[in-house]
């Protein structure tokens, strides 16, 4: 009898992982495969004085590996959530794209509730977009 494999779903991205890795001494990418401790490790301290950073260009497989197999797919993207709360996070982007119409417009208003926001949303993206999308599209 074969044994059955388990679907791995592909919720995040290699690619995705290496672009923000080149703003890794932020930790971005970090945060993207979910592990917000490091991340904000990597944040204070610049990628472990760039030690960490570099290594991580070997580490960020696994890391992608690790995220697709503890986050679902589903209606929302991590990718493109990930790359606006990146770059537009002080303005709400990825919270109007998850629906989340209210905050969003705090976030416009308060610039991403006065940064706060932003950050508490770094360390929990993932488990936000994997909510949403354990729900399903209905």
């Amino acid at each position: 009898m074969l044994p059955i494999l388990k679907s791995i779903s592909d919720s995040h991205s290699k690619t995705m992982g290496y672009l923000l890795w080149i703003f890794g001494f932020t930790g971005a990418h970090r945060f993207y495969f979910g592990k917000p401790i490091t991340g904000t490790l990597w944040f204070f301290t610049g990628g472990l004085l760039g030690v960490g950073w570099l290594i991580d260009l070997f580490l960020i497989p696994s890391m992608d590996e690790d995220a697709d197999q503890k986050y679902n797919e589903g209606i929302i993207d991590y990718n493109i959530a990930w790359v606006a709360l990146t770059f537009l996070g002080i303005f709400g982007i990825h919270r109007f794209y998850m629906g989340k119409i209210l905050t969003g417009i705090l976030y416009v208003f308060t610039g991403g509730f006065f940064m706060f926001g932003v950050i508490y949303d770094f360390w929990t993206l993932n488990e936000q977009i994997d909510e949403i999308n354990k729900k399903g599209p209905f």
